[in-house]
């Protein structure tokens, strides 16, 4: 696994709790992960879950989905989504609120490994080059996803040839992210 990404990562998940902890005394809260088992979790409350980003202890991979698509995963791409569980944190890149995806538990992994194949396999369709998503935006067809070629983070539109580089790799675009903490 890349330890620069994994650090990276693990950096701006202390900046994303620290901010919850200044602006709102507490560990992050969600509302959406209420009922999902996952390690992150530190306390149920009626309608949310308070959680924290915790480090796995046991290795995950995308093998299945580089066999099924006969394609190499992007190093950057397996090292944000296989070395932590985290809910996914909302964050601002340029001054635009960004949802960085995260990995709630090894059967969320599952589901996101699901829905990458479904990305790559409809990009292969529209003969695009490969991508894949680690957040998404205000707008409904547009993410940011890493370049699975190049590793350069970009914004694309879904099911078209229109992106715009945002970054040239993962770890320049996880330090240019700002923690968002909602109310």
């Amino acid at each position: 696994m890349n330890q620069t990404v994994t650090q990276t990562l693990s950096e701006l998940s202390q900046r994303y709790v620290s901010a919850w902890r200044e602006n709102r005394d507490s560990l992050p809260i969600s509302e959406e992960m209420m009922g999902l088992a996952s390690l992150c979790i530190v306390n149920e409350c009626s309608d949310v879950v308070e959680w924290q980003p915790i480090q796995r202890e046991n290795s995950a991979d995308f093998s299945k989905v580089e066999e099924g698509m006969d394609i190499l995963i992007h190093p950057d791409c397996v090292a944000l989504y296989c070395s932590q569980f985290s809910a996914d944190m909302q964050v601002s890149f340029d001054n635009n609120p960004i949802t960085l995806l995260q990995v709630w538990s090894d059967d969320d992994l599952v589901r996101l490994q699901e829905n990458l194949i479904g990305h790559l396999v409809t990009q292969r369709r529209l003969k695009l080059k490969p991508t894949l998503f680690i957040a998404t935006t205000d707008e409904e067809h547009e993410v940011v996803s890493i370049c699975n070629i190049s590793g350069e983070i970009i914004l694309e539109k879904l099911g078209t040839k229109q992106r715009k580089v945002l970054a040239s790799n993962l770890c320049e675009f996880l330090n240019k992210l700002n923690p968002i903490v909602t109310n």
